[in-house]
């Protein structure tokens, strides 16, 4: 019997699938890098890139023409 001819894309998926449906230590360290990537991203961004624009100017036009100064005189 022929197996029918599937895409790339298809045996791509389902070879994924299959490999992480039976790996066992592997899912614990996919939780670990989730749990890194959400501190890295989410955390350290409140941290340390805080919003001077929305801190600084009471209105989305004041904050439009510090940013529109800023890009002119550089």
């Amino acid at each position: 019997m022929m197996r029918p001819i599937r895409s790339l894309p298809a045996r791509i998926w389902t070879f994924y699938y299959d490999g992480f449906r039976s790996m066992t230590v592997g899912k614990t360290l996919w939780a670990i890098i989730l749990i890194k990537l959400f501190i890295f991203f989410v955390v350290i961004k409140m941290l340390f890139f805080p919003n001077l624009l929305q801190r600084d100017f009471d209105s989305d036009e004041e904050r439009a023409d510090h940013v529109r100064q800023e890009l002119i005189s550089r």
